[in-house]
């Protein structure tokens, strides 16, 4: 998650980042996410009914789900990327979305 918060602080402007979590209690949710997401530019929550993990068929985490301002859902992945990859990814969904 450190290189996702990085990355939150350095897109935050263009990309909004949000970060569901699941399987947990809401005050658990909140003590992991001040340890996580020190930027603070990371929306996060707690998807109580997995309504979210359903909606994007989300059988486990971590998965992330990148989609444009038109609400399209234009890639996503499960487990981890390398930093560069994300950025990548990233700037694809900018020059998309732009």
């Amino acid at each position: 998650m450190p290189v996702v918060d990085a990355l939150a602080a350095d897109y935050g402007d263009e990309i909004d980042f949000v970060a569901p979590a699941w399987k947990s209690t809401f005050d658990a949710t909140e003590v992991r996410a001040k340890e996580l997401f020190l930027s603070g530019n990371i929306q996060w929550g707690l998807d109580e009914n997995e309504e979210i993990f359903q909606l994007y068929a989300v059988p486990y985490q971590p998965v992330t789900i990148l989609i444009a301002s038109d609400q399209t859902v234009v890639d996503a992945w499960a487990g981890l990327r390398d930093e560069a990859d994300l950025r990548t990814a990233l700037d694809d969904l900018i020059a998309l979305s732009g």
